[in-house]
């Protein structure tokens, strides 16, 4: 049975003064499938999260959530609908510890305001002790409950990196969106990631989209994939289809590709840097 959409992006265009960002770009997410966002840097993939999670707002396009038009919905809005997202720098602050960036994840799930729990008023500590058993609960499934207590900002980044993870799935989604969840992890950490993901989809029966260069994990972990180029959508296919497309491995590679032969790919497109997308 074919699954139902729960992502619809309809020709999206992005421009920053002469600039093409995003040029028509469409592409479908169905429920409960893993799906991948890969393209060399400077593709237009971390705008097309923006966009997705209306940080930017594209000069055309539409987007639909669960059959909702949010292309004009504030983020918090689409966050409300189910819509969560982790970053390719980070959402952690990192002055608090790992327990209060999940807490603190939570804010529009606490069912009361800032200024009743500023005050103490009746009903909010019992809602804090819900709050922060649900906290430990994922604390503990990211295998972070040693460095609960600990702030942020003195970790390493792959557990920083986890702990975004962490607050993104604080928020009760029902779609994560993932900017480069790899990044800063061994090669073999990443291919234990893609088993991370397998299961939260299945368990807490999530759709995920996510933004990769570790294609080993990208062809390990999605159901699905898009390869965008200069802000178009080169091709799209299942994860074999895509690594042996002769396009795809051009645009990583720079050059010819045969199309039997495909060559080993590189964890990352040549000179690729973690700050561009």
């Amino acid at each position: 049975m074919k699954r139902r959409q729960i992502l619809k992006v309809e020709g999206l265009m992005l421009r920053f003064g002469g600039l093409q960002v995003l040029n028509d770009l469409s592409l479908t997410v169905r429920e409960g499938q893993i799906v991948g966002l890969i393209g060399p840097n400077g593709a237009g993939k971390t705008s097309c999260f923006n966009c997705l999670t209306g940080i930017y707002q594209p000069q055309g396009g539409r987007v639909f959530f669960d059959g909702r038009d949010v292309s004009h919905l504030a983020t918090h809005r689409r966050a409300r609908l189910g819509m969560a997202r982790t970053w390719q720098n980070l959402g952690v602050i990192d002055a608090l510890t790992v327990t209060e960036n999940v807490m603190l994840a939570q804010h529009q799930r606490a069912g009361y305001s800032a200024l009743a729990g500023m005050l103490g008023l009746a009903g909010t500590w019992h809602r804090e002790r819900e709050l922060l058993r649900d906290a430990a609960e994922i604390v503990e499934y990211f295998g972070l409950e040693d460095v609960a207590h600990e702030r942020t900002g003195e970790l390493p980044y792959g557990v920083r990196k986890t702990c975004d993870m962490a607050m993104a799935l604080a928020s009760d989604p029902r779609m994560l969106l993932l900017d480069e969840p790899a990044s800063g992890l061994s090669p073999e950490e990443a291919l234990g990631l893609g088993a991370t993901l397998r299961e939260l989809r299945d368990r807490l029966k999530l759709t995920i989209l996510m933004i990769e260069h570790h294609v080993p994990l990208v062809a390990e972990a999605c159901d699905y994939v898009y390869v965008l180029n200069f802000g178009e959508l080169l091709t799209e296919g299942k994860p074999a289809e895509i690594q042996r497309h002769p396009e795809v491995i051009a645009a990583y590679l720079g050059g010819a590709a045969e199309k039997n032969e495909p060559p080993e790919w590189p964890l990352r497109p040549e000179g690729a840097t973690h700050g561009t997308a």
